[in-house]
Protein backbone atom coordinates (compact mmCIF):
# COMPACT_ATOMS: atom_id res chain seq x y z
CA UNK A 1 0.00 0.00 0.00
CA UNK A 2 1.47 3.34 -1.05
CA UNK A 3 1.26 6.03 1.64
CA UNK A 4 2.22 8.92 -0.63
CA UNK A 5 -1.44 10.11 -0.67
CA UNK A 6 -1.24 10.64 3.12
CA UNK A 7 1.72 13.00 2.71
CA UNK A 8 0.23 14.67 -0.37
CA UNK A 9 -2.84 15.40 1.74
CA UNK A 10 -0.70 16.70 4.59
CA UNK A 11 1.27 18.94 2.24
CA UNK A 12 -1.82 20.24 0.45
CA UNK A 13 -3.60 21.13 3.70
CA UNK A 14 -0.40 22.50 5.27
CA UNK A 15 0.19 24.86 2.33
CA UNK A 16 -3.41 26.07 2.72
CA UNK A 17 -2.91 26.53 6.48
CA UNK A 18 0.34 28.39 5.85
CA UNK A 19 -1.45 30.71 3.39
CA UNK A 20 -4.14 31.41 6.01
CA UNK A 21 -1.48 32.03 8.65
CA UNK A 22 0.49 34.45 6.47
CA UNK A 23 -2.78 36.36 5.82
CA UNK A 24 -3.62 36.38 9.53
CA UNK A 25 -0.18 37.84 10.37
CA UNK A 26 -0.48 40.40 7.54
CA UNK A 27 -3.82 41.66 8.83
CA UNK A 28 -2.91 41.42 12.52
CA UNK A 29 0.31 43.39 12.03
CA UNK A 30 -0.83 45.75 9.26
CA UNK A 31 1.04 48.59 11.00
CA UNK A 32 4.27 46.91 9.84
CA UNK A 33 4.18 47.66 6.08
CA UNK A 34 6.80 45.06 5.12
CA UNK A 35 4.99 42.35 7.09
CA UNK A 36 1.61 43.36 5.66
CA UNK A 37 2.69 43.32 2.02
CA UNK A 38 5.12 40.41 2.04
CA UNK A 39 2.86 38.13 4.07
CA UNK A 40 0.07 38.68 1.52
CA UNK A 41 2.55 37.84 -1.27
CA UNK A 42 3.72 34.70 0.55
CA UNK A 43 0.11 33.64 1.20
CA UNK A 44 -0.57 33.80 -2.54
CA UNK A 45 2.59 31.78 -3.15
CA UNK A 46 1.36 29.05 -0.77
CA UNK A 47 -1.97 28.92 -2.59
CA UNK A 48 -0.08 28.52 -5.88
CA UNK A 49 1.85 25.63 -4.30
CA UNK A 50 -1.41 23.94 -3.26
CA UNK A 51 -2.71 24.41 -6.81
CA UNK A 52 0.54 23.08 -8.34
CA UNK A 53 -0.01 19.86 -6.38
CA UNK A 54 -3.37 19.29 -8.09
CA UNK A 55 -2.08 17.16 -11.04
CA UNK A 56 0.02 15.06 -8.66
CA UNK A 57 -2.94 14.57 -6.32
CA UNK A 58 -5.13 13.68 -9.31
CA UNK A 59 -2.66 10.93 -10.18
CA UNK A 60 -1.82 9.52 -6.71
CA UNK A 61 -4.77 10.60 -4.60
CA UNK A 62 -4.99 12.56 -1.39
CA UNK A 63 -5.78 10.90 1.92
CA UNK A 64 -8.57 12.41 3.97
CA UNK A 65 -7.86 13.59 7.50
CA UNK A 66 -9.55 10.41 8.78
CA UNK A 67 -6.82 8.40 7.04
CA UNK A 68 -4.02 10.45 8.60
CA UNK A 69 -2.08 9.11 11.55
CA UNK A 70 -2.98 10.94 14.75
CA UNK A 71 -1.19 14.31 15.11
CA UNK A 72 -0.20 14.41 11.42
CA UNK A 73 -1.82 17.74 10.65
CA UNK A 74 -1.18 21.45 10.91
CA UNK A 75 -3.52 24.22 12.01
CA UNK A 76 -3.50 27.80 10.77
CA UNK A 77 -2.93 30.64 13.23
CA UNK A 78 -6.34 31.33 14.81
CA UNK A 79 -5.47 34.94 15.74
CA UNK A 80 -2.53 37.29 16.15
CA UNK A 81 -0.98 38.83 19.23
CA UNK A 82 -0.30 42.53 19.71
CA UNK A 83 2.89 44.52 20.16
CA UNK A 84 6.51 43.74 19.34
CA UNK A 85 6.58 40.45 21.27
CA UNK A 86 3.29 39.48 19.64
CA UNK A 87 4.79 40.00 16.18
CA UNK A 88 7.81 37.93 17.14
CA UNK A 89 5.66 35.06 18.48
CA UNK A 90 3.35 35.15 15.46
CA UNK A 91 6.30 35.00 13.07
CA UNK A 92 7.72 32.15 15.13
CA UNK A 93 4.44 30.21 14.88
CA UNK A 94 4.37 30.72 11.10
CA UNK A 95 8.02 29.61 10.97
CA UNK A 96 7.11 26.31 12.67
CA UNK A 97 4.32 25.72 10.14
CA UNK A 98 6.60 26.67 7.22
CA UNK A 99 9.21 24.24 8.57
CA UNK A 100 6.62 21.46 8.48
CA UNK A 101 5.80 22.38 4.88
CA UNK A 102 9.51 22.46 4.01
CA UNK A 103 10.35 19.01 5.40
CA UNK A 104 7.18 17.57 3.85
CA UNK A 105 8.31 18.83 0.42
CA UNK A 106 11.62 17.06 1.12
CA UNK A 107 9.86 13.76 1.86
CA UNK A 108 7.64 14.13 -1.23
CA UNK A 109 10.82 14.77 -3.27
CA UNK A 110 12.29 11.50 -1.97
CA UNK A 111 9.12 9.64 -2.97
CA UNK A 112 9.22 11.28 -6.41
CA UNK A 113 12.80 10.10 -6.87
CA UNK A 114 11.79 6.60 -5.84
CA UNK A 115 8.90 6.66 -8.31
CA UNK A 116 11.05 8.32 -11.01
CA UNK A 117 8.18 10.78 -11.46
CA UNK A 118 9.60 13.77 -13.36
CA UNK A 119 6.38 15.78 -13.16
CA UNK A 120 6.25 15.39 -9.38
CA UNK A 121 9.93 16.31 -9.08
CA UNK A 122 9.38 19.45 -11.19
CA UNK A 123 6.54 20.58 -8.90
CA UNK A 124 8.67 19.90 -5.83
CA UNK A 125 11.66 21.78 -7.25
CA UNK A 126 9.77 25.01 -7.80
CA UNK A 127 7.62 24.98 -4.70
CA UNK A 128 10.19 23.75 -2.21
CA UNK A 129 12.64 26.45 -3.29
CA UNK A 130 10.02 29.13 -2.60
CA UNK A 131 9.28 27.57 0.79
CA UNK A 132 13.00 27.79 1.64
CA UNK A 133 12.90 31.49 0.73
CA UNK A 134 9.83 31.96 2.95
CA UNK A 135 11.74 30.41 5.86
CA UNK A 136 14.73 32.62 5.14
CA UNK A 137 12.55 35.77 5.19
CA UNK A 138 10.86 34.67 8.43
CA UNK A 139 14.26 34.05 10.08
CA UNK A 140 15.56 37.45 8.95
CA UNK A 141 12.39 39.27 10.05
CA UNK A 142 12.48 37.57 13.47
CA UNK A 143 16.14 38.59 13.90
CA UNK A 144 15.14 42.14 13.02
CA UNK A 145 12.19 42.14 15.47
CA UNK A 146 13.93 40.39 18.38
CA UNK A 147 16.01 43.29 19.81
CA UNK A 148 13.02 45.65 19.97
CA UNK A 149 10.72 42.94 21.31
CA UNK A 150 13.07 41.38 23.83
CA UNK A 151 15.33 44.20 24.97
CA UNK A 152 13.61 47.55 24.36
CA UNK A 153 10.02 46.59 25.14
CA UNK A 154 8.99 46.52 28.74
Amino acid sequence: MMLLPVYLGLLHRSEQSLAESFRQVAEGHAAEPDVFHLCHTLAAQCEQHAEALRPVIDRYGEADTEDEPERLHAEALPSTRSGPVGLLRDLQDVYVLASLVDITWTMIRQAGQGLRDEELLAVVAGCSHETELQLSWLRTRMKQAAPQALVVAS
